[in-house]
């Protein structure tokens, strides 16, 4: 139960709803008590009129009638207040799952890119849907039957010992037994619970990403394969699943038959007292024969409750493990900080966590606001790191990143990510219109502003072409556009912020030269105030920055303009030669 003290804070939240259900189920457990004692008084009346106490027909009629009356007021009100019951206890079961959601997807928000690296979507997307959805069954069926039982309980053996404490001692004796056979059932359906879960986290990743992949799996054709192991990793779930099942099928069995031994023991005990007169009523023994079956239920659910908390437990931890991590890039300054764009690198590096990887060793530069820097490189030596660096999606091991003179952990994070337009490598794009994709980058941006970035990423003409136009729904990723309209749209998206910093990440690599001209000549209009960093394979599109740079593996070998570059012997000048006689065949 350690682990479900995260949700304390939820029921506090709602402590006032809480304790007007717990009012409601006592009402609705004192009615429903109510009945069997209406019926031993009715098994009374008709034993007094068998008995010769009573002898006129219509005095026992008319008692039987009113008894009728009672039960059923007393059944309706209970009925009733047992639907209010379930409403409130529900309701708020429903409001802690929408609060737990949001707060597990806004801590997936703020945690940093290394996170995602070492943990996979498919089990990110378990934990934040069936494992809340466990805890949410705890949250509201669990809390309602276990506040129903203990009321009914309370008010029901209260009542019984009032009446005859010797046959209520007789009754309960099963009750000893069937808590400790709950408890060892509980343990087990815990260990069963978590590894159930962890396995459902496994068969969720496995379908994510075969999905997200489907392409490759056709165009390879391992379709076959690709269902073996699905296959293989449904079978194992289901055995997993099977063996819970198991421990949790002997729950209902274990309550009839104790409940059943109750009733045994009612009739025998009750009947012998009836007999040697400790009982005066036979209608005594007709109300605990309906008070130990009115309990069968409760007592039945104190196992399907116990299974719940235990699945819940399992889940919580699960859910728990992910909300403990901090993430590694905070925002600790409070202030605005205003952002202009002069960014200096002073002797930075940069290792990888989870690869271990040195992607920039002892990088140091600047660039003016308002300059525009490219930086060439092979694959691999390190151009998309200096990126993320600039946005703080990583901290720098060792040296320093200045923004305007200051230092950049010391800038106000939200401030830094306002006023950088990003273009990655890889475009992605969300399952929704092109229109709604573009103004992500802008939320209030007008339909004029659209169209303007639109055609400034030279998409525009593509985008009318389409049925839809700018109204297209896109597949998942983007995957109704080409890959150079996803990187145009990308780019679109960027320029329609209208930052201070626009980073560019290769992301001309699938576009035409003829439509990469026209869109560097657009960008070096849009940019002129601002400063631009153009990350690219071709020199094509890095000659007209006022500085490049070239790494290679992770270090700066040179820098200088196009014209110093290609007059000199290297790299750039090699690629240059290169791309050009390409360029001419």
């Amino acid at each position: 139960m350690r682990a479900l003290r995260h949700l304390n804070k939820y029921f506090f939240n709602y402590k006032y709803r809480l304790l007007i259900g717990l009012v409601i189920t006592i009402i609705a457990r004192i009615f429903a008590t109510l009945v069997p004692t209406i019926v031993g008084d009715s098994v009374d009346i008709v034993k007094k009129y068998l008995d010769h106490e009573i002898a006129d027909i219509a005095e026992v009629k008319s008692g039987l009638i009113i008894n009728i009356l009672l039960i059923l007021g007393a059944v309706l009100i209970s009925a009733l207040f047992t639907f209010l019951m379930r409403q409130t206890f529900i309701v708020v079961s429903r409001f802690i799952e929408f609060d737990l959601k949001n707060e597990i997807f806004q801590h997936y928000e703020r945690l940093s890119l290394n996170f995602y690296k070492k943990n996979r979507t498919g089990d990110l997307m378990n934990r934040i849907s069936e494992d809340v959805s466990k805890v949410r069954m705890y949250a509201g069926p669990a809390i309602m039957y276990s506040v129903n039982t203990i009321t009914l309980f309370v008010v029901v053996i209260g009542y019984m010992i009032s009446i005859a404490p010797e046959l209520t001692l007789y009754t309960v004796l099963p009750l000893p037994v069937l808590s400790i056979s709950i408890y060892k059932l509980s343990v087990a359906i815990h260990k069963r619970s978590t590894v159930v879960q962890e396995f459902l986290s496994k068969l969720t990743t496995f379908a994510q990403e075969s999905f997200s992949g489907i392409t490759v799996i056709k165009a390879y054709g391992i379709e076959p394969k690709t269902q073996e192991k699905f296959t293989g990793l449904s079978n194992t779930s289901r055995e997993k699943n099977l063996d819970l099942a198991k421990v949790q099928a002997l729950f209902f069995p274990l309550m009839v038959l104790l409940i059943g031994f109750s009733n045994i023991l009612v009739i025998y005990v009750g009947g012998k007292q009836f007999i040697n007169g400790t009982i005066e009523e036979l209608g005594v023994i007709v109300q605990f024969i309906l008070y130990v079956n009115m309990l069968t239920w409760p007592v039945a659910t104190v196992g399907w409750v116990s299974s719940i908390v235990q699945q819940a437990e399992a889940s919580q931890v699960r859910i728990n493990e992910f909300l403990s991590q901090e993430p590694e890039i905070t925002n600790t300054v409070v202030q605005k900080t205003p952002i202009k764009g002069t960014i200096c690198f002073d002797n930075v590096s940069f290792t990888y966590d989870d690869t271990n990887i040195t992607a920039l060793r002892n990088i140091s530069f600047e660039v003016k606001s308002g300059e525009t820097i490219g930086i060439i490189g092979k694959t691999g030596s390190g151009k998309s790191t200096i990126l993320d660096l600039i946005g703080r999606l990583y901290d720098v091991s060792s040296g320093e990143i200045r923004i305007d003179g200051t230092p950049i952990r010391n800038l106000n994070l939200t401030d830094l990510r306002e006023r950088i337009g990003y273009v990655p490598q890889d475009a992605f794009l969300f399952s929704d219109s092109i229109k709604n994709n573009i103004k992500f980058g802008k939320e209030n941006a007008t339909d004029d502003e659209v169209y303007e970035a639109a055609k400034n990423a030279a998409v525009h003409d593509n985008i009318i072409g389409f049925s839809k136009g700018y109204d297209t729904i896109l597949g998942e990723r983007g995957i109704t556009l080409s890959g150079g309209q996803k990187q145009r749209v990308s780019i679109a998206r960027a320029i329609i912020k209208n930052p201070s910093i626009l980073l560019f990440d290769d992301c001309l690599s699938a576009v035409d030269t003829e439509t990469e001209e026209e869109i560097l000549q657009n960008l070096n209009k849009i940019s002129e105030d601002k400063t631009t960093f153009i990350v690219s394979h071709r020199v094509s599109t890095a000659k007209n920055a006022n500085k490049i740079i070239v790494i290679e593996d992770g270090k700066i070998i040179q820098q200088g303009t196009h014209n110093q570059l290609i007059n000199n012997d290297g790299y750039y000048k090699e690629l240059y030669l290169k791309q050009l006689s390409e360029k001419e065949i």
